[in-house]
């Protein structure tokens, strides 16, 4: 996007809605006609009185030509954040345990300890799966959700690892 469509393309905030960026943690390197700006950027925003949240990190790439300093390219990235934690009764983890196989020789078992669900990959770690809502959880810090999925008779038949709107389907196997 040059500057002519940037501009064309920047737009007020619509009616309902307020906000405001902070840049954070500036981070400035400099070479023969080169400078290459990284930070962070904290977005507050209210939509309708509900406040959101976002977090960024920029880098613009500046070179010197032409006796002024012009931007060739710039990327940003959104941080991951952690979905609200839900509720699910205890009463319905169980219908959760078990083991799921990706494909033959490659299985998962979620396990229940207490009111908690944790999920574990053959040489894997032990994973807490946090509840969303029930029927879809996320691991702390990992991209993602499980979604369990159930049958037409409500049984829960297979685990849905989503990542990125991408399923990988693991059925049920005990």
């Amino acid at each position: 996007m040059d500057k002519a469509a940037f501009l064309a393309d920047l737009q007020p905030l619509p009616a309902g809605y307020s906000g405001s960026i902070k840049i954070t943690k500036a981070n400035a390197r400099f070479a023969s006609g080169v400078a290459i700006l990284s930070y962070d950027c904290d977005e507050s925003e209210i939509v309708f009185g509900q406040k959101v949240h976002a977090r960024y990190h920029m880098t613009d790439i500046w070179v010197y030509r032409d006796a002024a300093w012009k931007i060739i390219a710039s990327q940003t990235l959104r941080y991951y954040e952690d979905p609200a934690r839900g509720n699910v009764a205890e009463s319905l983890l169980n219908n959760y345990v078990g083991t799921y196989a990706l494909a033959p020789g490659h299985t998962t078992v979620v396990t229940r300890e207490g009111g908690k669900l944790y999920e574990k990959r053959e040489a894997g770690q032990r994973i807490e799966l946090a509840p969303e809502s029930p029927d879809l959880f996320f691991r702390a810090g990992i991209e993602g959700r499980f979604l369990f999925y159930r049958d037409a008779s409500g049984r829960v038949d297979s685990l849905i690892d989503r990542r990125n709107n991408e399923d990988l389907v693991w059925k049920r196997v005990q």
